[in-house]
């Protein structure tokens, strides 16, 4: 059976035959010529070596963009001019894990930070056009810091490998650091620690729409894992970030960093590790506004998340880093009088959250498992604007209260709009700014103490209360006398069997 040829070619050699024809007759040589012996031959051999190359051309020709695509042999430029993908192994870094690979990744920031732009970002800050550093799946090993170049710009990632620090990496370095070297040079011994660094000024950012994607990064026990400075909408997604002694993913400075779908812990362990004691170093510290920590779980640390900036927002984060029992804590709020965070659908392991003279909080629909609570610590003795409601707390039975005070500097002097209610518990006892209860007797004086509920002692600020009484026709006068000490006191001006329902909040 004779193989089909495409319609494109048999086009082409029929204009090739139709062609070589023309050309014949047009000459001086006869028709008789052309067919006659050698002429006839050399014709059909010249019409067979046409066919044959157009067929060979046909089978290896590539589609315009696979032909633009770089060879292997290209260079590192030649690979990030066009399509602004810079693979970092064709720099030089060893994607096994086994040479320092720290100067060939930086060399391929570098690059990236020079390439083309697409205009401007926020004004000053160079638009990349969403440029690439590839780590192409492998596990790099790095001698110290990834520190972005000083010029200011935006729009790029960095994603797809492991990064793992050497023995010798500082150990108050980060692995990813994503500072200015500009504003914040290091000291000639390389020391300077990033938690240390100034910001030049909280009005201006040095990069903006930086991506960190699908990376592993392995602190080694030296240092930290990631450190946004004085960034503009960065994203850390997908990360799993491990070995710190420090801290994870620092954010200081700069505005609305996003973290999500990513993992950290000091120590790889999934619950129960017999080391739980001695974790230490914090997961994420939050020294900004207007950020947010969404779908990331914390599993070894001594502080899954520290929040010291307005504004932010914790959802769908799983912390059982450290329980409180052995003095670690799940979530800390250390910013007194100024909190403004939003806490919501989270689940605290075994370990609970601190808030700072808490003003503008908002914890809900958040479950904590293991005798896990929240507690106010005073500093100026400030509480205001604070709602727990909806939550949900399952303890062992031994009596923890879900919510507690820390009074040790101080007791809660300003209290205002603080909600504490509608949370469902077991095995826990039960704290709230509202009470409801009731009591019965035949006299002229009802009593009910709810200090067993109420949060704040001696704070009782709204009470409702019925009286109903079934002692035939007489019909007493009676008022609410007392609410100091968390006590209510209604009395009447004869003796009654009467019911007294009271509702009281603080």
């Amino acid at each position: 059976m004779m193989e089909a040829v495409p319609v494109p070619m048999l086009m082409g050699l029929a204009m090739a035959m139709a062609s070589l024809l023309i050309i014949r007759v047009s000459g001086q040589n006869s028709p008789v010529d052309q067919f006659s012996g050698g002429h006839y031959s050399q014709q059909m051999r010249k019409m067979k070596a046409l066919k044959t190359s157009l067929l060979r051309r046909d089978s290896v020709s590539l589609p315009p963009s696979s032909a633009a695509a770089p060879s292997p042999s290209s260079s590192p430029s030649q690979v990030g001019s066009a399509p602004r993908l810079y693979l970092v192994t064709s720099y030089g870094a060893d994607p096994t894990g086994v040479t320092d690979s720290t100067e060939a990744i930086l060399g391929a920031l570098s690059d990236a930070f020079k390439g083309p732009s697409d205009g401007v970002l926020m004004e000053g800050i160079a638009n990349l056009g969403g440029a690439r550093i590839d780590l192409e799946g492998g596990s790099y090993l790095i001698s110290r810091p990834l520190r972005f170049p000083a010029t200011d710009a935006g729009n790029t990632m960095i994603h797809g490998g492991t990064l793992k620090a050497s023995d010798d990496f500082p150990a108050d370095g980060y692995l990813i650091d994503l500072s200015s070297s500009s504003s914040n040079q290091k000291k000639e011994n390389n020391q300077t620690t990033v938690d240390d660094q100034l910001i030049s000024s909280s009005s201006t950012y040095n990069y903006e729409f930086i991506t960190l994607r699908d990376l592993m990064l392995d602190s080694n026990y030296r240092g930290g894992g990631i450190a946004v400075i004085n960034s503009l909408r960065t994203t850390i997604d997908n990360c799993y970030i491990a070995h710190f002694n420090t801290t994870g993913i620092l954010i200081q400075g700069g505005h609305e960093t996003l973290v999500h779908s990513s993992f950290l812990g000091q120590h790889i362990t999934a619950g129960a590790d017999p080391g739980e004691r001695s974790f230490s170093g914090t997961a994420i510290n939050i020294v900004g506004n207007d950020n947010a920590i969404t779908d990331v779980v914390i599993f070894s640390a001594a502080v899954g998340v520290m929040v010291s900036g307005q504004a932010n927002t914790l959802s769908g984060v799983h912390c059982y880093n450290k329980a409180t029992g052995f003095g670690g804590t799940g979530i800390y709020l250390k910013l007194p009088s100024l909190t403004q965070t939003r806490i919501v659908n989270c689940y605290l392991d075994y370990t609970g959250i601190v808030a700072e003279d808490p003003v503008q909080l908002h914890i809900s629909s958040s479950f904590f498992l293991g005798d896990a609570y929240i507690v106010f610590k005073s500093i100026n003795g400030v509480a205001r604007g604070v709602s727990v409601v909806g939550n949900m707390f399952s303890g062992s039975g031994k009596g923890v209260e879900i919510v507690q005070l820390d009074q040790k500097n101080g007791p809660f002097k300003e209290i205002d709009q603080v909600v504490v209610d509608g949370n469902n518990v077991n095995g826990m006892k039960v704290r709230a700014t509202v009470g409801r209860d009731s009591t019965q007797g035949n006299g002229t004086s009802w009593s009910i103490d709810f200090n067993p509920i109420l949060l704040f002692p001696n704070h009782i600020r709204h009470v409702q209360y019925s009286l109903l009484t079934t002692g035939g026709s007489s019909f007493p006068l009676h008022a609410l006398r007392n609410v100091s000490g968390n006590r209510v006191v209604i009395e009447s001006n004869v003796a009654v069997p009467a019911s007294v329902f009271v509702t009281v909040d603080q």
